[in-house]
């Protein structure tokens, strides 16, 4: 099977369709990236590490895709694709939104008021304010950010 995959990207990449990453057809149209700029010195994106410390409502599923959901639109990122697993009672939640300017993640420990965020962002949308929106529902107690230009050699 894994033969007959690449086979298909093969052909998709012949036919000007996509680029291969990490084993994956990603296909690039006009908007890609929510208008990424051709300038040379633009970066692919901006990343932040987020850490929630004494947060809430981390081991609600729905009131954690609604705060990554509103997060996305904070930032002016447009949603794909998202899934939320929680982990079962007393247990937290991980979830990830797929964007079409890369993505935002969460790992929860109820246990603990801890929360691990990812904020991937591209183009022109703004992953600062994603990171605002979700210390404001969220509302922990201590928050840490460490940003990562990506793409800066």
């Amino acid at each position: 099977m894994g033969g007959r995959l690449v086979d298909l990207f093969s052909i998709a990449r012949a036919r000007g369709e996509g680029k291969i990453a990490c084993g994956l057809l990603i296909r690039q149209g006009p908007g890609y990236c929510g208008g990424m700029s051709d300038l040379p010195d633009h970066s692919p994106g901006l990343h932040l590490i987020v850490d929630l410390y004494g947060a809430s409502h981390l081991d609600d599923q729905a009131a954690l895709d609604s705060a990554l959901r509103g997060a996305a639109a904070a930032a002016g990122a447009t949603v794909l694709a998202d899934h939320l697993h929680h982990f079962g009672e007393g247990h937290g939640v991980t979830g990830v939104l797929v964007l079409a300017e890369s993505h935002i993640s969460i790992h929860t420990w109820p246990e603990t008021g801890y929360a691990a965020v990812d904020i991937f962002l591209c183009g022109r949308s703004d992953a600062h304010k994603a990171a605002d929106h979700l210390r404001a529902v969220l509302r922990p107690e201590r928050v840490v950010i460490t940003e990562i230009a990506r793409g800066q050699g």
